[in-house]
């Protein structure tokens, strides 16, 4: 298994980086797409206040389904680090493990998500005449969450084991099956808000049993046996260890989020709107930066697993590189032409001004953000997962709230909003490089290895 065609602890680095990265950016470029999609038939053929329901609701649901995801990465680095060191028995444990925090978790956040939607959404300040479209996308959402989580989790086994295609190919037909939706349920029927959500939560419905027909049917030691999906407690401890700090970390990120959210709702709704479709752009960006976070996370805790400490450390050199000029060049593109890419959302000019003057902010600094995703992936990779959240949450989360408490009400603006980004961005960067740089996390994870 160590040596077999999903093995990246052999061949040029950048070579195997690459191989790795492209499904991924592919995938999630078609993953932003739908949700892109989603956004343009709404902005379009319903109207501003439509796009601003579903744009409003975008940090409340990653609050609480990215601490589910956030604890499943756990497993994903427990996983690449049994299958690189070649221990069939713990990948199957870790896969059924991983499985049956999807289910229970998805059950959970049905329940929670749904009794909690209204209060939460009138917490955050959301405006009346969009409050009963945002509601309806959010507990529709939540309907089917479930579906979500076991795509995550079995798209996150699929890529601890090197095999990035797979989520590829589901990506693609998910997204086909969401455009169709949309124009059948939007344009078609004109279900408006409640019909872009039946059509993303089915999408998710369609991608969850394509992945788990792959888990299924594999032979290979990350097979999916029904009967068997359980906790298994020596396991789930070092899920916890790992993910846990992860999921703490989305929360946080999340709970900043929505401050930033309720901040631009004072605004109004063609702030909200604006805000709405800056997210699908800069998206885009962010998926970069996240495909190549993916990607050294994997490789670091395969090549950790098969003891190829040095290879880490070479591996996330690479990446670093490959990050930085990918992202570069997106933030120039941003900055010049967004107006322009604001248009495909909608034709308001007001909602339009509002997000040029944010990109002009935001687009000089995205660069920052790489270091902070690629070190505190190949940290996490190593199975240092404590740290990193730390270094986030105080650098990221808890200056981002600060910021919005303390600097925007002196200074009532969208673009004194936009730059609570680029100022957490270059301190957390600063202090992870510091931290990486060190290398204590490296000798604190081999000692680990070796005394377990």
């Amino acid at each position: 298994m160590k040596n077999g065609a999903n093995s990246i602890t052999e061949g040029v680095i950048w070579k195997q980086l690459l191989g790795f990265f492209f499904p991924i950016l592919i995938g999630t470029f078609f993953q932003q797409l739908y949700n892109t999609v989603d956004t343009v038939i709404v902005g379009q053929y319903v109207g501003k206040e439509a796009l601003a329901a579903v744009g409003t609701t975008g940090t409340l649901i990653n609050l609480l389904v990215g601490f589910f995801v956030g604890l499943a990465s756990g497993a994903t680095v427990i996983i690449s680090q049994f299958y690189g060191g070649g221990d069939g028995k713990n990948v199957s444990k870790a896969v059924h493990t991983s499985m049956a925090l999807a289910l229970a978790g998805g059950v959970l956040l049905t329940v929670v998500g749904i009794l909690t939607s209204r209060p939460a959404l009138v917490l955050m300040g959301v405006p009346a005449d969009i409050l009963d479209g945002a509601l309806t996308y959010i507990n529709v959402y939540y309907a089917g969450v479930i579906a979500c989580l076991i795509y995550n989790v079995g798209t996150g086994i699929l890529r601890a084991i090197g095999d990035s295609k797979m989520p590829l190919y589901v990506l693609i037909v998910c997204c086909l099956v969401n455009i169709v939706l949309d124009l059948l349920f939007v344009v078609a029927f004109h279900w408006d808000v409640f019909g872009v959500a039946l059509a993303t939560v089915l999408s998710q419905v369609v991608s969850a049993v394509l992945v788990m027909l792959r888990l299924l049917l594999t032979r290979d030691s990350y097979r999916v046996v029904l009967k068997e999906i359980r906790f298994h407690r020596d396991i789930f401890k070092n899920v916890l260890r790992i993910g846990l700090p992860a999921g703490a970390q989305s929360v946080l990120y999340s709970v900043s989020n929505l401050l930033i959210q309720a901040s631009i709702n004072s605004f109004g709704t063609d702030a909200i709107a604006s805000w709405a479709a800056i997210g699908k752009i800069d998206g885009f960006i962010w998926m970069v930066m996240g495909a190549f976070g993916i990607s050294i996370t994997t490789f670091a805790g395969q090549n950790f697993g098969a003891g190829k400490y040095d290879r880490v450390k070479r591996g996330t050199r690479v990446c670093l590189l490959m990050a930085l000029s990918s992202t570069i060049a997106l933030s120039a593109v941003v900055f010049f032409f967004g107006g322009r890419l604001l248009r495909f959302f909608t034709a308001d000019e007001a909602v339009i001004s509002i997000g040029q003057d944010f990109f002009h902010v935001l687009a000089p600094s995205y660069f920052t953000y790489v270091f902070i995703e690629i070190l505190s992936g190949a940290i996490r990779g190593a199975g240092e997962a404590l740290q990193p959240m730390l270094i986030t949450c105080f650098g990221v989360c808890g200056l981002r709230i600060l910021w919005i408490a303390v600097a925007v009400p002196l200074y009532p603006t969208m673009q004194m909003v936009a730059m609570n980004y680029p100022v957490t961005w270059v301190v957390t960067a600063v202090v992870f490089l510091v931290y990486y740089l060190r290398m204590n996390w490296l000798k604190r994870s081999i000692a680990r290895q070796e005394g377990s």
